[in-house]
């Protein structure tokens, strides 16, 4: 800014008519007016500094936006288009600007929507979501939601259109992408339930083994007696048919023992059917236990679902723990049976492993049933060493594991926690004060 130059001192020359206070008065006039000029100045140049920060404040956020953004008049000439458009169009907004919207969507259906969308003298502050297809640098259509919102002028009439738009061709992209990413985490996880099953189910191997030998061994001792006893009646038969005399045939009686074998036969066949049914009923549970669950959610008997889980995990262990099983009152809650047996299973076979460092005669776990403000509540306790403290927040997270390399895959306790969580309920786990660790699952009753 540039100095004023200070008035030059007037001639101490006398005028006729005019005294010295009007010269004085004339002099502070001047000097008034000339500080508001100076002041007008100042604040003229603020004012075209705050001018000049806002346009550059709103060509910064125009450059920024990942939307292009296009102004046009109410003939649909652009007047002003920010850098994204200009980089998809591959045009400067020199060249933009004066063009019509029409000439730069792709197909006639843009140019309709696009004109019917300006036409329409839409309330101001409103505005509409149409698709258009943009014809970018290289002449391939690019499909963008654009907004299309009135411009007002000064006047309080439209000056023209305003349209904001976000291509989706990168939205639908992403989209597949995450939508092709969420089915293959559902089936990883569908995956990875039947492989916790599996694994379950490989610990109980052992145990099945053997309590289906006792019945297969009863029945293979059996069906061998009936051969033997076979093979004397057909000697007695043949014997008969040959008419024989009567001491001949008494003689072969007694020898055979025909009336033991004759007594004998009710119960061989009847201990043979039990065996095999026993086996049929052993092999119907591993088949329905091994199979994948439908999830269908039906009523469910949960003191049973306990009871035969209990008998699956003992029969998986060598030598398990003594298992003190309270049930409470019978209650039945809305699920899939072979999901809820899956997780008992699991917390058991975690209190049996919890309670492996201590002597067998001292190993405790105590499994409850009780319907507590109106749902039911499962307890199952080890007397084990417990959780440590900083295990607590974790241990139903996926893949984390107390237990040595091999011995566990981290898995068990998250999916059941992820069953329990579809089922309605809540699994927790706690230090129980009297020592070990109590875990508590609850499931809602049906209304």
């Amino acid at each position: 800014m540039s100095k004023a130059r200070e008035p030059s001192p007037l001639p101490n020359v006398p005028l006729e008519g005019v005294d010295e206070s009007t010269w004085l008065d004339v002099i502070q006039k001047m000097d008034e007016v000339y500080t508001r000029l100076i002041d007008d100045e100042v604040e003229l140049e603020q004012k075209n500094a705050e001018l000049e920060q806002s346009q550059q404040f709103i060509f910064s956020v125009l450059t920024a936006m990942s939307d292009v953004l296009v102004v046009c008049d109410q003939g649909g000439l652009i007047e002003q288009a920010n850098a994204a458009l200009c980089e998809l169009l591959g045009r400067s907004e020199e060249q933009l600007r004066g063009t019509p919207l029409s000439q730069w969507l792709a197909d006639e259906d843009s140019v309709a929507r696009a004109q019917a969308a300006m036409d329409r003298g839409l309330v101001p502050r409103s505005g509409e979501v149409i698709e258009l297809n943009l014809r970018d640098h290289a002449g391939q259509a690019v499909s963008v939601d654009a907004s299309g919102t009135p411009r007002v002028g000064a006047n309080g009439r439209r000056a023209g259109t305003v349209w904001v738009g976000r291509p989706t061709a990168e939205l639908k992209r992403a989209y597949q992408e995450m939508r092709a990413a969420h089915e293959a985490l559902k089936r990883t996880q569908q995956q990875l339930l039947h492989s916790e099953k599996m694994a379950s189910l490989g610990q109980l191997v052992a145990g099945v083994a053997h309590e289906l030998n006792n019945p297969i061994s009863f029945v293979l001792g059996n069906v061998h007696a009936l051969r033997r006893y076979c093979d004397r009646l057909q000697t007695y038969m043949s014997a008969l048919h040959a008419q024989v005399g009567e001491a001949e045939l008494a003689r072969l009686r007694q020898q055979l023992r025909i009336e033991h074998l004759l007594s004998d036969l009710p119960s061989l066949i009847e201990g043979t059917l039990e065996g095999a049914q026993r086996t049929a009923d052993i092999v119907h549970g591993l088949k329905r236990f091994s199979a994948m669950d439908s999830g269908e959610r039906t009523s469910v008997d949960l003191n049973r679902v306990i009871e035969r889980a209990i008998h699956w995990v003992q029969k998986g262990v060598p030598v398990p723990p003594a298992v003190h099983w309270l049930p409470g009152a019978p209650m039945r809650v809305l699920g899939s049976e072979g999901q809820l047996q899956q997780v008992l299973m699991n917390l058991l076979q975690n209190a049996f492993d919890a309670t492996g460092a201590l002597p067998p005669a001292q190993r405790q776990v105590v499994v409850e049933s009780v319907l507590q403000d109106g749902r039911a509540q499962v307890r199952v306790r080890d007397n084990g060493p417990g959780i440590a403290p900083e295990h607590l927040t974790r241990i139903f997270d996926p893949f984390f594991t107390t237990k040595p390399v091999g011995k566990g895959t981290g898995l068990g306790l998250s999916i059941s926690y992820g069953i329990v969580d579809q089922h309605g309920g809540q699994l927790s786990v706690r230090n129980h004060p009297e020592g070990g660790a109590e875990f508590t699952l609850e499931l809602p009753l049906p209304g």
